[in-house]
């Protein structure tokens, strides 16, 4: 990885972490670039290799398709999960259950910076509050602006030197790792994912015996090998079905 395509990596990556209206904004940063699975896409196409990153980034998607972040309760970070995982990951040409492995230390790493953020940022809320007793407005409508270099530098200098000078030394690592361990780290990496489904099943479902709806489309996706579409349809069906006789039933009842 050279030094222009490490460059606009962490560029893309810092914007990507934005969850206030600067620059591309909560919907086009955090939502949307900052998704592992559209991460893997632009991140692929810096590095000519779009197929790679799109299966890798839908891994570690797949990993943190359940994240929730209420009251910035942070339980993992996918903004190093996915502009310094991914990259990594293809650079050193490994699988993507290796990248999902590579991704949890890394959005471990990026939960610690977080909070220096949020720390550091308290700084200078509490220098608003001063300022706006001084009657010093101007400089209190600039402390977002102050806010916004702190996350800026904790993510746009971290990506940029862990790909750059990282990527030769990640290629080395993967080929000393023995095949045994490499093994362990694919199974867990095939494994982790799960996790991901199931915490986000756990917000979905009313009720358990639902879980026999995701069971049926992993039947029919897994063993009848039918492709998304026809399963997305068929999913839509018994969503209608479910959501008239279910609600039907409940007003019957109330009544």
């Amino acid at each position: 990885m050279n030094f222009f395509q490490a460059l606009l990596i962490a560029l893309i990556g810092s914007c990507a972490s934005i969850y206030g209206p600067w620059l591309l904004g909560t919907m086009g940063g955090w939502y949307t670039i900052g998704r592992p699975l559209i991460a893997g896409a632009v991140i692929g196409v810096i590095l000519g290799d779009i197929k790679t990153g799109i299966l890798i980034g839908a891994a570690i998607q797949a990993l943190y398709i359940g994240l929730v972040t209420p009251g910035l309760s942070m339980p993992g970070d996918i903004n190093f999960a996915a502009y310094i995982g991914i990259p990594l990951a293809i650079v050193s040409g490994a699988s993507p259950e290796y990248a999902v492995s590579l991704s949890v230390p890394l959005s471990f790493l990026g939960v610690a910076f977080v909070y220096l953020v949020v720390t550091v940022n308290v700084i200078f809320v509490h220098k608003q509050e001063k300022w706006i007793e001084e009657g010093k407005l101007k400089l209190a409508n600039g402390v977002p602006v102050f806010g916004s270099l702190t996350n800026f530098a904790v993510r746009f200098f971290p990506i940029l030197l862990a790909n750059y000078f990282g990527s030769p030394y990640i290629s080395k690592l993967v080929s000393i790792i023995p095949e045994s361990l490499g093994n362990i780290f694919i199974i867990l990496g095939g494994m982790l994912p799960a996790v991901g489904f199931g915490l986000l099943l756990k917000f979905m479902l009313k009720d358990n015996i639902e879980i026999l709806y995701f069971l049926f489309g992993f039947v029919l996706v897994s063993v009848f090998k039918i492709s998304i579409i026809p399963a997305t349809i068929i999913a839509l069906l018994f969503a209608y079905l479910d959501i008239k006789y279910n609600r039907t039933d409940n007003r019957e009842g109330a009544a």
